[in-house]
């Protein structure tokens, strides 16, 4: 499987755990403290670059529900945004 599938099924993964806040009360709320900067840490690593740097910032925002923005899929936009809008076909 090439490397851009591979980063998309992580990525499903990814947004998916972060969307598990919205299941569980209260402790959905708690987890976003943990998963706030492990996304972050993640999304960076895994896109490396431009994309990776600001995805990182986009993904702690985000999860950390800052401006109600804790629903956005961060990983799968950031993997669009690489392979489908700029067309990345290094990988």
């Amino acid at each position: 499987m090439q490397k851009k599938y591979k980063l998309l099924l992580l990525s499903l993964l990814f947004d998916g755990i972060g969307m598990l806040s919205f299941v569980i009360p209260f402790i959905g709320e708690f987890s976003d403290v943990v998963w706030a900067p492990a996304s972050a840490f993640l999304i960076y690593k895994m896109y490396k670059g431009t994309e990776g740097k600001v995805g990182s910032i986009v993904s702690f925002v985000e999860e950390a529900g800052l401006f109600g923005t804790d629903f956005l899929p961060t990983f799968t936009l950031t993997w669009i945004y690489k392979y489908v809008i700029k067309k990345d076909k290094a990988d």
